[in-house]
C-alpha cells in the first residue's frame, strides 16, 4: 500500500505542475515563423500571466479569443503593447506610443505588408488587457490583434520560454 501513496504523491504534484507551473506545447502552423516553426515543441510557464507580468515581445499562449469558438484550439502570438500602451499600424509599420517598433524577428516576406482592419488600426490596449501579432505579419497567415483586437491578460495561457525539440533549434526563446 505504500507505493500506492507514492503514486498519488506523484500524481497530484504533476498535476499541479501542468496545471500552475509549466507544460509542454506543440506549435501549430505558420504564424510565428521565422521564430517558431510547425511542430516545434516548447516549455511554457504559467506564473507571469497568473500576475500580471508580461512584457513587450514575449511570446504568449492564448486559449481564449474572439473566432475561437470555430478554431477550438488556443493560439501563440507575441505581445506587441500591454495596458495604457498606444499601438497603431501606419504604412505596414508597428508604431507603439508613437515609435516605430524595431523588429528583427518578422518573416522578412511580410515587411511593409502589414494589413489590419480599420477597427483595430489604432488601439489603445485597455486595462488588463494585450495587443498581439503573429511573427509572419502576411494577411492571412495570423489571427492576432489585427482581426480581433486585444486579449485579456485572463485568456493567456501561459509565456513561451524554451523550445526544446528540434534539438538544432534547441534553447531559451526571447
Amino acid at each position: 500500500m505504500d507505493w500506492l501513496l507514492h503514486i498519488l504523491i506523484a500524481v497530484l504534484i504533476g498535476l499541479f505542475i501542468v496545471n500552475f507551473i509549466a507544460q509542454i506545447t506543440i506549435v501549430s502552423g505558420s504564424s510565428m515563423k521565422i521564430t517558431l516553426h510547425d511542430r516545434d515543441r516548447l516549455i511554457i510557464e504559467k506564473i507571469s500571466p497568473r500576475f500580471g507580468k508580461l512584457n513587450r515581445g514575449d511570446i504568449v499562449i492564448i486559449n481564449d479569443y474572439p473566432g475561437l469558438e470555430t478554431e477550438r484550439k488556443p493560439i501563440i502570438k507575441r505581445v506587441i503593447g500591454i495596458e495604457g500602451d498606444e499601438v497603431e499600424i501606419l504604412d505596414g509599420k508597428v508604431h507603439v506610443n508613437g515609435v516605430v517598433l524595431e523588429e528583427n524577428y518578422i518573416n522578412a516576406d511580410s515587411l511593409g505588408t502589414l494589413e489590419v482592419e480599420p477597427e483595430y488600426s489604432k488601439v489603445t490596449v485597455p486595462e488588463g488587457h494585450i495587443y498581439v501579432l503573429g511573427d509572419n505579419r502576411l494577411w492571412g497567415q495570423s489571427k492576432d490583434s489585427r482581426t480581433f483586437g486585444t486579449v485579456s491578460v485572463k485568456d493567456v495561457g501561459g509565456k513561451a520560454v524554451f523550445r526544446f525539440y528540434p534539438f538544432n533549434r534547441f534553447g531559451v526563446l526571447n
